[in-house]
């Protein structure tokens, strides 16, 4: 059996909200599989079915940045959140953004090929603000949004400058409604996603193995109750379906009134306009979501230094 240990034990306390001693058993449980654990612990009933902050876990800027109907957010990590407040890096984010705006680059790669207003390509301008900052850094990912006719708006929660900060949200409208009508709509539903953090557009669009995986805590929950096998399958069903309406953006209860669904809000404001407005698409990046870091324990570290095992 995989040896438990403190940090992993913290991590998953961080990450389930679930009680240390539950952790250190479902760690034991799953030979100290991290993500099973957090599964074991939500089909008993001890977790949450996502802790949204465990997501954070690299320091950086996103940016974001839009011009009438198109839009782009990248991210840019770093090893600590003292960079973030750099002028230096942020200048290179808020750069990098209207680099991947207007030439047209869908990822990382193609992004770091391009030409930077400094001289060289964007990967080696990353290059020389490692040397002179001295700490790495990263383009992780970018991410475009267009439409045909309307607009694109864009939203950062909590922002360190214009355009940069930890959560940064694209919408994409599309329609003949008035610039005046579509901006304000938005703006709110961008602020509605950062808050709510959708994983897809509608239920069709999540991922297939989100949902197998929230089928199979649903039907370890459900077995549990010690019903009839026609009731179990139907309560798995009702709790992936729940799982989808609860996750999808467009079936989400929109939080500005927390009883409307986003779909219904965005059909009454073109209903109110007199004109066409569909909700296309959307991007939400949050800083370090996906990234899995090294729990810190600073005795353990202290120990280390001090050449203690």
């Amino acid at each position: 059996m995989a040896e438990i240990t403190a940090a992993a034990v913290k991590e998953l306390r961080d990450r389930s909200g679930a009680g240390m001693m539950d952790c250190k058993k479902a760690l034991a449980e799953t030979n100290g599989d991290m993500e099973a654990a957090v599964d074991w612990l939500r089909a008993k009933g001890l977790a949450a079915a996502q802790k949204k902050s465990s997501r954070t876990a690299a320091e950086g800027l996103v940016g974001v940045a839009v011009a009438g109907t198109k839009g782009v957010a990248v991210e840019v990590n770093s090893e600590t959140d003292f960079v973030a407040k750099n002028d230096q890096f942020q200048d290179f984010v808020r750069t990098v953004a209207e680099i991947a705006l207007k030439s047209g680059a869908a990822d990382a790669e193609a992004l770091s090929a391009q030409a930077h207003p400094a001289g060289g390509t964007v990967a080696e301008k990353l290059v020389s603000n490692i040397a002179t900052i001295g700490e790495n850094q990263t383009l992780r990912r970018v991410a475009r949004l267009e439409v045909s006719q309307g607009v694109v708006v864009l939203y950062v929660h909590n922002a360190a400058a214009p355009g940069l900060g930890k959560i940064g949200v694209l919408v994409a409208l599309e329609g003949d409604a008035p610039a005046d009508v579509l901006e304000p709509l938005g703006k709110q539903i961008a602020m509605h996603i950062a808050a709510a953090f959708p994983l897809a557009l509608s239920a069709a669009d999540i991922d297939p193995a989100q949902l197998e995986r929230e089928r199979a805590i649903a039907a370890e929950k459900a077995a549990e109750s010690g019903k009839p096998a026609e009731i179990v399958a139907k309560m798995v069903d009702g709790a992936v379906a729940k799982f989808a309406k609860e996750n999808a953006l467009l079936s989400q209860l929109f939080v500005m009134d927390n009883k409307t669904p986003v779909a219904d809000v965005v059909a009454k404001a073109a209903k109110d306009a007199g004109a066409s407005i569909s909700l296309k698409n959307y991007v939400r990046f949050q800083l370090g979501e996906g990234i899995e870091k090294e729990t810190s324990d600073f005795a353990a570290e202290v120990a280390a230094a001090a050449g203690v095992a």
